[in-house]
């Protein structure tokens, strides 16, 4: 199966060609969250980053809602296909999330909680490492035999994150056995998305170029 690819952190409608012209799956566009991010635009600005993508490139809402009404009214103002919560990990919760939205909610969980108990409740598993704020983003990996075995137990499909970049994520890739990656700062130049880097992310994560 070949892995989906979803590049995170557009700010500029440059972010989301660049990451459509080296062919991701998805983009994610940050909006809504509690922690201190460079990342992070503003709900209209993230509507205007949604609507920058072109056919076939499709667009992930990332953000950190107390209620599932909070991410509901954000999907509804970006108009995102999917949305990926942070810090909301109750069943119930999820479930009346989905039931709320048209998009497709993906659970963002740390690698050492225990992710299992949302299947069925979400259309994707994200596995992050997190800071003590429950976001991520954090630029660190974790360790990718836990993730093997969720991958093994569920059938919903995990997304790994963390700490990913052009020269590791061939063999992150190989190792779990996901059914997407995530990165973010690991194709930024300072604080920029960097074209180069995101072509050469998605080359070596389908493999590319060899890891």
């Amino acid at each position: 199966m070949t892995v989906r690819i979803k590049i995170c952190g557009m700010r500029e409608p440059a972010d989301v060609r660049a990451a459509a012209a080296a062919g991701a799956d998805t983009v994610g566009i940050i909006a809504g969250v509690a922690v201190d991010t460079h990342r992070e635009v503003a709900a209209d600005r993230a509507g205007a980053l949604a609507d920058a993508a072109p056919p076939f490139l499709s667009t992930t809402l990332v953000t950190m809602p107390d209620e599932p009404e909070d991410a509901v009214r954000l999907v509804d103002r970006v108009g995102a296909d999917h949305v990926q919560v942070h810090g909301l990990t109750d069943p119930a919760a999820l479930d009346a999330l989905r039931s709320a939205t048209p998009a497709r909610v993906v659970a963002a969980v740390g690698h050492d909680d225990d992710p299992a108990r949302l299947t069925g409740h979400v259309d994707g598993l994200l596995v992050d490492s997190t800071d003590g704020a429950g976001g991520g983003g954090t630029g660190e990996t974790h360790d990718w035999t836990e993730s093997r075995r969720l991958v093994e137990r569920v059938d919903t499909p995990v997304v790994l994150a963390g700490g990913l970049t052009p020269e590791n994520v061939g063999r992150a890739v190989g190792a779990v056995g996901p059914y997407g990656v995530d990165v973010a700062s690991g194709v930024e130049s300072g604080a920029t998305v960097d074209p180069e880097r995101v072509r050469a992310f998605v080359d070596a994560a389908r493999g590319g170029v060899p890891a």
